[in-house]
């Protein structure tokens, strides 16, 4: 048991990283490419801070999952986010789309973009709204970002949201329906609490 929970924390690790790394992946352009965009301090910034909160939110989903020993839903966010990557560097590779900021030919779909929607939906999806909305206001961030930066068309950041959501609906079940969660109103007769009960 061990020895898959290690094998998963690795995959899901790499696949935190991939969005990153995938510059390393040599394809060659299809055309030349026009001279590189200069960008403001702005755009530089906020391109940062994309790539910070793309590293963050999974990183912090996948410590909330082991925290509360969720296996279950370690599998299935493994299965979003090699579904999610998978789906999103075949069309990129596929499609061969230029930046805005002609840097390269990778522009379609938004690799960050279907990283941070794949989370979110994965975390509304398991856990509720009360986790997805803020997860849902950081992909949306990381989306404007893209394109702000110049790192993407918004077509870009559309198709690579829908990609992470669909992943993420696929796979993703609900932790609180598998687990018996209820929460209710309960009363001793003179204080009133919630009450929930919890099975395995």
């Amino acid at each position: 048991m061990r020895k898959r929970i290690l094998g998963i924390i690795i995959l899901l690790t790499s696949i935190i990283s991939a969005p990153l790394n995938a510059q390393s992946i040599y394809v060659p352009d299809p055309l030349p490419s026009k001279a590189p965009v200069a960008l403001s301090s702005a755009q530089k910034g906020v391109k940062t801070s994309t790539d910070i909160i793309l590293a963050a939110m999974p990183v912090a989903t996948l410590t909330g999952v082991l925290i509360m020993q969720d296996w279950e839903g370690l599998k299935q966010g493994a299965l979003t986010g090699v579904t999610t990557l998978g789906c999103t560097y075949l069309l990129k590779w596929t499609v061969r789309e230029q930046r805005p900021d002609h840097t390269s030919f990778d522009s379609f779909p938004s690799g960050h973009a279907a990283a941070s929607f794949a989370t979110a939906t994965f975390l509304q999806k398991r856990y509720g709204w009360k986790v997805g909305v803020p997860a849902y206001a950081l992909s949306c961030y990381v989306g404007w970002g893209r394109c702000f930066s110049k790192r993407h068309n918004w077509w870009d950041v559309v198709a690579g949201a829908a990609i992470g959501s669909a992943s993420a609906w696929i796979f993703t079940t609900p932790f609180a329906k598998k687990h018996n969660l209820t929460i209710s109103p309960y009363s001793d007769g003179q204080n009133l609490a919630i009450y929930s009960s919890f099975t395995f």
